[in-house]
């Protein structure tokens, strides 16, 4: 299962419809706040369970009260979600942001591409490396 964090409605649109093109009926949970994202992994028994838990988390950076840095800070405190994997998905190429988010331990820094050809090219990328490649955490 991937876990998408975006609060901007029309990104969250063009991403899951890249996701559903690149691979058809992949499992996605999208959450438009980071208060929303953090409720489910951390109070849903169901996310906690071995085979519910995401493959990967990708998180946008700038969202309202509760911003990605602040997720970030929040999932690696909770022995929960602490190993769960997280690649912040931003358009921010802020080296601040870049190493801040590195710093509070993220897994990944990816900044998101303009187009929906290259937003597809993405998701497969992505898709291939977390599902396919990298091996999790116990």
């Amino acid at each position: 299962m991937i876990i998408l964090i975006e609060d901007n409605r029309d990104e969250q649109e063009i991403i899951l419809a890249a996701l559903g093109k690149a691979h058809p009926g992949m499992p996605v949970e999208s959450f438009s706040s980071g208060e929303e994202a953090l409720e489910f992994l951390q109070q849903n028994p169901a996310a906690r369970a071995e085979v519910h838990r995401p493959k990967v988390i990708l998180l946008d950076l700038k969202m309202p009260l509760v911003d990605g840095f602040e997720v970030l800070k929040r999932l690696r405190s909770d022995s929960r979600t602490a190993t769960h994997p997280v690649v912040v998905f931003t358009s921010s190429r802020e080296p601040r942001d870049v190493e801040a988010s590195y710093r509070l331990g993220a897994n990944g820094y990816v900044c998101k591409p303009v187009g929906f050809l290259k937003m597809v090219d993405l998701m497969r990328t992505l898709v291939a490396y977390w599902f396919g490649v990298n091996e999790p955490a116990p």
